[in-house]
């Protein structure tokens, strides 16, 4: 299966570790610090799920770089 063609739901989001709100998902949306959305319906949208765990690997690489060995 090809991991770029999987989608992520908002419940997912929190299930893969996400913490934040679906506000707040949409704020760091709108900067451009969170991947953006697929429109897949009138109500219904989803993330895709390479994007989101990319966007997870960059925040614990930014913490590995500022944490003193």
């Amino acid at each position: 299966m090809q991991l770029e063609r999987l989608l992520v739901s908002k419940k997912e989001l929190k299930q893969l570790g996400i913490p934040y709100s679906f506000q707040h998902i949409a704020r760091l949306e709108k900067r451009g610090d969170f991947p953006k959305r697929v429109q897949l319906g009138a109500c219904r949208v989803a993330w895709r799920y390479d994007e989101v765990c990319k966007w997870i690997a960059e925040r614990v690489a930014r913490r590995d770089e500022l944490t003193p060995s």
